[in-house]
C-alpha cells in the first residue's frame, strides 16, 4: 500500500505460521524471523511481521487479518 515507482517497493508485510511460536513471546517469534532475513534488511525500508501458532491463526479473522494499511506519506508517483 505504498505509493512507490513500480519496482521500488521496500515496505513489506510478513505474516508467519508456524508451530515453533508454540512457547515463545512476540519479541522471541520477532527475534528469529530477524535473524533468518538479516542479510536483507539493507533493501528493506519496513517491514511488518506478524507471527501465529497453528492455533492462533485458526481463530483469525482474515478479512482484518490479511489487509495492509493504507500509506501515510511517501512519493505520489
Amino acid at each position: 500500500m505504498h505509493n512507490v515507482p513500480k519496482g521500488a517497493e521496500t515496505h513489506f508485510r510478513l505474516v508467519v505460521v508456524s508451530q515453533q511460536f508454540d512457547r515463545l513471546d512476540t519479541l522471541k517469534r520477532h527475534r528469529l524471523i530477524n535473524n533468518i532475513l538479516k542479510d536483507y534488511f539493507t533493501e528493506l525500508h519496513a517491514l511488518a511481521i506478524e507471527t501465529y501458532t497453528p492455533s492462533q491463526w485458526s481463530q483469525m479473522d482474515f478479512c482484518s487479518t490479511l489487509k495492509s494499511p493504507n500509506c501515510r506519506g511517501g512519493s505520489k508517483f
